[in-house]
């Protein structure tokens, strides 16, 4: 799967630009052209890695940052011609993972995001924990815990939670689940919408209404990130 970008820049000169260049490198890019553009993308889309302009139209890149980091640890990238020491310093306060100064390589940029991606999958590894939201599986102790509160799962259920962890939020069809979680050689839906009714009772308050495992109409299921509704997303209807 590609390493999904989310660039939010309002020169729309430089967004097509290197929007393209990234494609050509082999990324898969959103644009947005607006702070909060970027701020609804970033919770719908769930990207890999974002690249922020500071300067951007009403609501700035600061104020994006620090609202992606009250629900996501996504890395962030900024993009700006600011290049003062209480800058960069800002940026890091609040969670920025690198910060490269305009005008910028294209090649250079693209090296710093394998940096960036690298140093978040090293984490990940070192520390044995995925999380989406406020799921957090610890991998080592096949453990599971949101907000807090510890899940009692079945191997399945968690093997089935921890699919949809990994995808942050992306769509999976009941086929990309099915061969991941039970392998190629099982053809059987019904058996997936079991186990996401069962795994709705441990995650929900309220499982005819989910606001965690979530049922995209016509695609399939998607981790959603806590009580905000997000558009696509529909009600389950007959078990599914």
């Amino acid at each position: 799967m590609k390493t999904r970008i989310l660039l939010v820049d309002d020169d729309q000169t430089l967004l097509s630009l290197l929007s393209q260049y990234l494609r050509e490198s082999n990324f898969q890019v959103l644009e947005a052209a607006s702070g909060s553009a970027g701020l609804r993308l970033a919770f719908n889309e769930h990207p890999d890695l974002i690249l922020l302009d500071v300067m951007l139209p009403g609501m700035d890149g600061w104020e994006v940052c620090s609202r992606l980091r009250e629900l996501s640890d996504v890395p962030v990238i900024m993009l700006t011609a600011k290049a003062t020491e209480a800058d960069k310093l800002h940026g890091f306060q609040l969670g920025v993972d690198d910060y490269v100064t305009k005008p910028f390589s294209f090649v250079e940029l693209v090296a710093r995001i394998q940096a960036v991606i690298g140093r978040a999958n090293i984490k990940n590894k070192e520390t044995g924990y995925i999380a989406h939201g406020e799921i957090i599986l610890n991998m080592e102790k096949y453990q599971a815990t949101l907000a807090g509160r510890t899940l009692v799962l079945t191997p399945t259920e968690f093997r089935l939670l921890e699919v949809l962890v990994r995808r942050k939020g992306r769509v999976a069809s009941e086929a990309d689940l099915i061969r991941e979680v039970w392998g190629s050689e099982r053809n059987d839906p019904a058996l997936v919408r079991r186990y996401i009714l069962m795994l709705r009772k441990k995650l929900e308050s309220d499982p005819s209404s989910p606001i965690w495992v979530r049922t995209v109409r016509g695609f399939g299921y998607r981790l959603g990130t806590g009580p905000l509704k997000m558009p696509g997303d529909d009600k389950p209807s007959n078990g599914k």
